[in-house]
């Protein structure tokens, strides 16, 4: 996945970039594990929910995505790239996800990169069980309450995406849009979402 957004930063000469979700954890090595590999960049921003204290970042906004965004919070964050990894299948409902990539889309000057674990790969990697996720939502939701997986029976906590519902929900007459899978046993395991801004 660095591999991939790293040939769009260079190719593109993009010098800012903005992070959408970042985490606060600082223990696992695999928190923030995109941005901290990128090069190349002059200028990191993150917008996240959580208070983030990681030195990388020169300007640190607190504030959900799915909010609303004054001219001057636009103005100050936009930036040549917005990155997006694992967090738009923890914002809700379709109608946050579609708040979260509309925001994203003004933030953005050049492009904006979304990954997210791909909805039909045969693993849910929050759950770790098999299958069930294939169900209609409504019943993939009852199952996880009745094995005890409250947090994650609600929308609000898990939603997953396929390439048909980034279709449904990014206005393509702003963006072209490209979605890459990610292979892991030779199965879609994850989705990138490359969006390029009409003009810029």
């Amino acid at each position: 996945m660095v591999k991939i957004i790293q040939h769009q930063i260079n190719k593109l000469k993009i010098r800012d970039i903005l992070d959408i979700g970042t985490t606060s954890d600082s223990e696992n090595e695999s928190s923030n594990i995109i941005i901290k590999n990128l090069k190349n960049l002059n200028s990191y921003k993150s917008i996240s929910d959580q208070k983030i204290t990681m030195q990388l970042f020169e300007k640190k906004v607190k504030k959900s995505i799915t909010g609303n965004f004054s001219k001057k919070e636009f103005d100050d964050l936009r930036s040549d790239l917005v990155i997006s990894n694992a967090t738009i299948e923890h914002v809700g409902s379709k109608r946050r996800q579609k708040k979260m990539i509309a925001n994203i889309i003004k933030l953005s000057k050049i492009m904006f990169i979304i990954i997210t674990p791909n909805r039909f790969f045969p693993i849910d990697f929050h759950t770790k069980i098999p299958l069930i996720h294939w169900f209609p939502k409504k019943i993939h939701r009852f199952i996880l309450k009745v094995l005890g997986l409250k947090f994650y029976a609600k929308e609000k906590n898990l939603n997953l995406l396929s390439k048909n519902d980034f279709v449904e929900i990014i206005d393509q007459k702003e963006v072209s849009l490209t979605i890459t899978d990610i292979k892991l046993f030779k199965l879609s395991s994850n989705l990138i979402v490359i969006g390029k801004k009409s003009k810029f």
